[in-house]
């Protein structure tokens, strides 16, 4: 791994899908958590060292990759109670800005769209370095997360449980675990 801080790293990135991890926990049954990931995605990001508030991001991720390792669950996951893959394929997240908080972490703030309900969100982000794997290609890693609530993405479906509470908890946090490649 190379310490060269992100402003050494300036250039447009691919997201490595086979060494990313876009993921996320939610409550079940207000006693435990149910984590999943997306399987398929794609996505982009142009840093620029000098002026990390020109820096973009984009991503898509499809929607009927959800895997929680529990196909009955991820079928329904995949219907109309709450992503509704067949009719909105695509999850999306575009970026509207980026702020440096420190020499390791940042704040991407953007558009995230669920079902054709975008809602703005800021994701902190924390620079886990670059490297040169034995392809000659410059990776960089990004950590972060963010909480969102289903709720505000239309996806209200739910159970009432026999004791109180309810069955899905409306909080899911999204985690990303990022390797991005840079291109020529």
């Amino acid at each position: 791994m190379t310490d060269a801080p992100p402003a050494d790293l300036t250039g447009t990135y691919t997201i490595d899908p086979a060494h990313t991890q876009i993921g996320f926990v939610a409550r079940h049954a207000m006693v435990t958590k149910v984590r999943g990931a997306f399987n398929e995605f794609e996505g982009t990001a142009h840093l620029d060292g000098a002026d990390p508030a020109k820096s973009t991001a984009s991503v898509t991720i499809k929607a009927a990759s959800i895997d929680t390792r529990n196909e009955q669950r991820d079928g329904h996951l995949r219907t109309n109670d709450f992503l509704d893959a067949p009719k909105y394929p695509d999850i999306t997240f575009t970026s509207t800005g980026v702020e440096k908080l420190d020499d390791t972490h940042y704040r991407l703030s953007g558009g995230l769209t669920i079902k054709e309900t975008t809602r703005p969100i800021s994701i902190d982000f924390e620079y886990q370095g670059a490297a040169r794997d034995p392809f000659g290609n410059l990776r960089v890693g990004f950590e972060g997360s963010v909480p969102i609530s289903r709720k505000e993405y239309g996806i209200t479906w739910n159970a009432a449980l026999e004791g109180g509470g309810v069955l899905v908890g409306d909080k899911v946090v999204l985690e990303f675990e990022i390797s991005a490649i840079k291109q020529d």
